[in-house]
């Protein structure tokens, strides 16, 4: 192995040849190291650090060992127990010079100060044992990081979750400033968007903003059917529609009742907020078990809750004012304990995927299907929209009345008319045709 070139070759002139002699013109002052010039730092320096260096072993050889295998030399004997190395202070002084070489030689290159510390700020801390630091300033570097806190989880996990994401230098950086708390914050599980590189406490107060937590909303009413909801919930979480056409199409792996033929009626209308990250199937799981959770709350045992969800929704969609629904619904027992074919023209639409008009057209009434109900005896094989609180609950308690017919004359007051003989009936039909005919109501 050859011996590494002196200071004096590395910074000769450009075009002098290795080897030849020059003579300044003005004697450099002497400086004690054989071959270094005073008025060389960086060589004083270099060549300072070479002589704080171990000797090599004699091995029988005269080649010169590198400053790598120097150092791995000064490694080895300090697992050794410090057996054969320099004592530390000359080591440290030593280091420092060889860092200080280094950095100065970087700086003088071209890369400048900024960079030298950006390569070299461990080594330097480490040489002049400065601590090197755990948290960053500020409030980050403007790069967004979704930082998901799941329920359950403590300090430390969260702690973890943002050194991880690269919101924090460290786990330290975040775990020590809740440590140093007097009171302990409380945090709500969800997805918050944080930044990268911020300081720990900037971290936390991201964290208590709800403002930052990020949420995907839906809003699903009552009434709507099952391919309405589908297309609500894919506009407010952005998951495709295939996504929940599928999740929808697997409806008996959702816990529904044996007599159940799909999910419609089973997805309770409310306002939602989802998590980033929540998939199709889940979303519809939770739709499903808050319905269980109104049918359980109504007192409605597993085995009947496709019958309460079906009488339900023929409510939802017949009765337009809150007292109408238990009327609405005692005309559903009086024509079923008769019996008498229940006539409801909601089913008849729904049964060929048809709705909201005030008349059905003999197309609608003469289909036969599962849910027809001029063509059908009692019930639908299953409900027919979504159903809230109170239609569960109409279905529940019908009030006491004779009524056997019922229309709504007023599309925009819902007010209806409830009769006991066919002449009432078809007299308030009339009204309801004289009322679409002074106005231009969409449904008439």
């Amino acid at each position: 192995m050859a011996n590494e070139p002196s200071w004096d070759e590395i910074f000769r002139p450009s075009g002098e040849p290795a080897g030849s002699d020059r003579t300044p013109t003005t004697p450099a002052p002497a400086t004690g190291l054989p071959g270094v010039r005073a008025d060389d730092p960086f060589a004083v320096a270099a060549a300072e650090a070479r002589t704080q260096q171990p000797a090599a072993p004699a091995s029988g050889t005269t080649e010169t060992l590198t400053r790598r295998q120097l150092r791995e030399q000064d490694e080895a004997g300090a697992r050794r127990g410090g057996s054969g190395s320099t004592p530390p202070k000359q080591k440290r002084r030593g280091r420092t010079a060889l860092v200080i070489v280094v950095v100065a030689l970087l700086a003088l290159v071209g890369g400048g100060a900024a960079t030298a510390w950006i390569l070299f700020e461990e080594q330097v801390r480490e040489v002049m044992g400065w601590e090197l630091p755990i948290d960053y300033v500020g409030d980050g570097n403007g790069v967004e990081v979704d930082v998901t806190i799941s329920s359950g989880q403590i300090g430390s996990d969260i702690a973890t979750t943002l050194y991880e994401a690269g919101v924090t230098m460290t786990y330290e950086a975040f775990y020590e400033l809740l440590l140093g708390l007097d009171e302990q914050p409380v945090f709500i599980p969800g997805t918050y968007a944080l930044e990268e590189q911020m300081s720990a406490q900037a971290a936390l107060d991201a964290l208590l903003d709800e403002s930052n937590r990020k949420v995907n909303s839906a809003v699903i009413r009552e009434g709507l059917t099952l391919s309405s909801y589908v297309e609500l919930l894919s506009a407010g979480t952005g998951i495709p529609v295939e996504d929940f056409e599928a999740a929808v199409a697997d409806y008996t792996s959702y816990g529904l009742p044996e007599d159940a033929v799909s999910l419609e009626g089973y997805l309770f209308p409310a306002t939602y907020e989802f998590d980033p990250g929540v998939t199709a199937r889940e979303i519809i799981q939770m739709l499903v078990n808050r319905t269980f959770e109104s049918l359980d709350a109504a007192g409605v045992a597993p085995e009947d809750r496709n019958r309460v969800l079906t009488i339900a929704s023929i409510i939802q969609r017949e009765a337009r004012i809150a007292e109408d629904f238990y009327k609405v619904s005692r005309v559903i027992q009086n024509r079923l304990a008769i019996p008498m074919l229940l006539e409801m023209d909601s089913t008849a639409q729904y049964g060929v995927d048809e709705q909201d008009s005030a008349f059905s057209t003999a197309e609608q009434l003469e289909a036969v299907n599962g849910y027809n109900t001029y063509k059908r005896e009692g019930l639908p094989i299953g409900p027919i929209a979504g159903v809230g609180d109170l239609a569960i609950d109409a279905a529940l308690h019908p009030v006491d009345g004779p009524w056997i017919f019922f229309v709504t004359v007023n599309l925009d007051t819902g007010e209806t008319l409830f009769s006991e003989t066919v002449d009432e009936h078809d007299r308030g039909v009339e009204q309801l045709k004289a009322w679409c005919r002074e106005t231009d109501h969409p449904a008439c």
